[in-house]
């Protein structure tokens, strides 16, 4: 199927490693132009290598903190500027501590809310002109199957991305109007980076191993194992692309079967 994606203009925020990575560089393989984000000037250096192996690929790195106020609005504008002009905006971030209630503090409380929040927020506001320009506008926000379904010892990212689901349905709702699409993907447990730190927290408080704590995570799914980022990119691609026209306001679930529950 062809994604009608050739020569669009994309900019996926936190995308130097993980599900943004992956994201960003199977939109390179259908012929988009993309920004990519993220903290490390390193790591995205590298990330960009990787991503413009495929041949005729544009990519500007914009290395820039999203969870800094002023920051948001740089990484969207110099995105739009470099490309000359912004179809696709994919908001993606990492993950808050893992812990339980009481061991929080409000600062650790407000951090969390910039990184998973606020963020997404900023992003979106100062796109908008530019996917108002866009005759295929379309919004990803990333945010966590936790949304659904609590995940134990993740509390703040329990609570706080919750808010943004809310802002993306009723986006979708406001901006219709406008052309522009607005979705959301909950990923399950994948084989990320983050995952990893999430199983070392968990061995290291069940004084198991991350092998064992990676295992008995998933079992949890019908297939038995984890998914994979390129499994999520695969669907994130499709939603953002034209050939998915006819879909805003969805929050969906990319799991491995993982959420239980029917609706």
């Amino acid at each position: 199927m062809d994604l009608g994606l050739q020569g669009k203009k994309a900019l996926v925020t936190g995308s130097s490693r993980g599900l943004g990575f992956a994201t960003a560089n199977q939109l390179a393989k259908e012929g988009c132009e993309i920004a990519i984000n993220g903290r490390n000037q390193e790591r995205l250096a590298a990330a960009k290598l990787q991503i413009a192996a495929h041949p005729g690929s544009k990519i500007v790195p914009i290395t820039a903190d999203i969870t800094q106020t002023d920051q948001a609005d740089k990484v969207v504008h110099q995105a739009a500027d470099s490309l000359n002009g912004l179809d696709i905006l994919i908001t993606n971030s990492g993950g808050p501590p893992s812990g339980k209630f009481e061991s929080f503090d409000d600062q650790t409380w407000q951090n969390a809310i910039e990184l998973n929040f606020l963020s997404h927020m900023r992003l979106i506001r100062a796109a908008l002109p530019y996917l108002e320009a866009s005759n295929s506008a379309s919004v990803l926000t990333i945010t966590s199957m936790s949304v659904k379904q609590p995940v134990p010892n993740l509390v703040l990212s329990n609570s706080v991305r919750s808010a943004t689901v809310g802002l993306t349905k009723t986006l979708a709702l406001e901006l219709g109007d406008k052309g522009i699409r607005f979705n959301s993907i909950l990923p399950g447990w994948t084989e990320t980076e983050r995952v990893q730190e999430l199983m070392a927290f968990r061995a290291e408080t069940n004084q198991t191993t991350i092998e064992e704590e990676t295992a008995k995570q998933a079992k949890d799914s019908p297939f038995g194992r984890m998914g994979t980022p390129q499994e999520f990119a695969n669907i994130a691609v499709f939603l953002v692309s034209p050939a998915a026209s006819y879909v805003t306001g969805g929050m969906i679930v990319v799991d491995g079967g993982m959420y239980k529950a029917t609706y």
